[in-house]
């Protein structure tokens, strides 16, 4: 069986640390570096019911996308619910390993899953200068209207659902994909002259603005759901690592929804 810094210096191949932005928290967060690994988790979010799942399914090593603690802090405390995650995995010896923008700008990457959860070619980065987000063409153009309806069918189920900005009946022939947070971008989405732009957490301002300036069409997801195509994909490369040296590791994802919001009302509203 392999140790866990044997592991991880398997994965930081993968997702290098240094490609990681500079305000960014990746790397081990807790885990004894001589322990043996013969159960890898991989998630989206280090929350508590990730940790109990971790722990349940008998695992040494839970890697997540996003950090438990992206802005530092003074405690690991137990009474505060980020330091009682710290404590019930080290109580399980279940190490914590971050892999987040650098598993973003990878090759594969983040964009790189979402795209493959949509069975969209990819035809290249959408940032070249940091290899973030991806460009891809579909196989037959498509609706708006299709090409939402293919995110909400091909990505995992949240309360948010999918959410379209632009005439549902335009002609979408290449996109823009990238996972996670995306409104950042569209200034590289309109120099990329593409049709649509499938991401997450797009906010009314920016919206409003873009869909003004150009046709473009927006399929707006959940953060989750479209970061959660990178899990699977994730596993596959450790699992291929692991038949590589004979590690032998047993590596699963979790399906559990950690999307924070839970319901969604459609709403009939007050006449206008």
């Amino acid at each position: 069986m392999p140790r866990l810094s044997e592991v991880i210096a398997a994965l930081d191949a993968l997702w290098p640390p240094q490609r990681a932005e500079q305000w960014d928290a990746v790397g081990t967060v807790c885990g004894d570096p001589d322990a043996e690994v013969t159960r890898v988790l991989f998630a989206v979010d280090p929350v508590q019911e990730i940790a109990d799942e971790a722990i349940a399914l008998g695992a040494d090593l839970l890697v997540t996308h996003h950090p438990l603690y992206l802005r530092g802090t003074t405690t690991v405390a137990a009474g505060h619910f980020k330091g009682r995650v710290v404590h019930n995995l080290i109580k399980h010896d279940v190490a914590l390993h971050v892999a987040h923008t650098n598993a973003d700008t990878a090759e594969p990457g983040v964009s790189d899953a979402l795209a493959g959860a949509l069975d969209l070619r990819v035809t290249g980065p959408l940032v070249p200068e940091n290899n973030l987000g991806r460009i891809c063409e579909l196989d037959h153009p498509e609706t708006l209207a299709e090409f939402a309806a293919r995110a909400a069918k091909r990505l995992p189920a949240t309360a948010q659902g999918i959410r379209v900005a632009g005439d549902p009946d335009m002609t979408v022939r290449r996109v823009a994909v990238s996972g996670g947070s995306g409104d950042s971008l569209f200034d590289a989405v309109r120099a990329a002259g593409v049709d649509a732009f499938l991401t997450a957490d797009l906010r009314h301002h920016p919206v409003s603005e873009a869909t003004q300036q150009s046709p473009l069409g927006l399929v707006d997801a959940a953060h989750w759901a479209t970061e959660w195509p990178w899990c699977e994909q994730a596993a596959a490369q450790l699992d291929e690592i692991s038949d590589r040296h004979g590690w032998d590791l047993r590596v699963h994802v979790s399906k559990t929804v950690t999307d924070p919001w839970s319901a969604h009302h459609t709403s009939p509203g007050a006449p206008n």
